[in-house]
């Protein structure tokens, strides 16, 4: 090769790379700013997730691009991935992914949760491939969020109180407020020996007047 040649080549590849470098410098997130919510839960999926996550919207990179040179910490690729509803994607942000090795759980808490659940589960899938039968993730409903949502303490007050306790408690409640009810008395059963016992009394007190009687007039 010439030295013409060489000095081509060199600078081609230096525009090369200061438009890749101008590229990348550019990124910025694609979320329309008038859509609040979504627009900051992208900002904190920039801020938190770009380590590890792919979102282009996001401006987010840190997927492998290639599986065959991924990491541990190599989290999935959300621009391919969709990830609806959106309480998936909240169980997720909470419990540390779905296998709980490497992605730290409760990331973002709260309202924060909650944006960064909301932006992805919007967002996430839009280049995902098509496949027969498959209803593309756009075309899937994001469903809604329970109240409490992205509240850890309610979620951990809720796991630990079981069907049965609860109803144990109730129960226990409704005894201690409810009045104990009045033992009826028994009644004394009645006997025939104490009616004949009556009138064998009586009798004996006729006939001991009437002897009494009988002996004094004879007298």
């Amino acid at each position: 090769m010439s030295r013409l040649a060489k000095i081509l080549a060199l600078s081609t590849a230096l525009a090369a790379v200061a438009a890749i470098t101008a590229a990348c410098g550019s990124e910025k997130i694609s979320v329309p700013k008038s859509q609040a919510q979504l627009y900051r839960g992208a900002t904190l999926f920039n801020q938190r997730c770009a380590g590890c996550h792919t979102l282009s919207y996001a401006a987010t990179y840190g997927s492998a691009p290639n599986v065959r040179t991924a990491q541990a910490i190599s989290g999935p690729n959300f621009d391919q991935r969709c990830e609806r509803p959106i309480d998936r994607v909240l169980y997720a942000i909470e419990n540390g992914g779905f296998s709980g090795a490497y992605m730290p759980q409760n990331v973002v808490v709260g309202q924060d949760a909650i944006d960064v659940a909301k932006f992805v589960a919007t967002y996430a899938g839009r280049q995902a491939p098509v496949q027969i039968g498959v209803p593309k993730c756009q075309d899937r409903a994001i469903g809604t969020l329970p109240p409490g949502s992205g509240t850890t303490q309610v979620a951990s007050a809720a796991s630990t109180t079981s069907p049965s306790a609860a109803a144990a408690v109730a129960g226990a409640a409704a005894a201690a407020g409810a009045k104990p009810k009045a033992t009826p008395r028994a009644k004394k059963p009645a006997t025939g020996t104490g009616k004949s016992a009556k009138g064998k009394t009586a009798k004996g007190k006729s006939r001991t007047a009437t002897s009494s009687g009988t002996s004094t007039s004879g007298a």
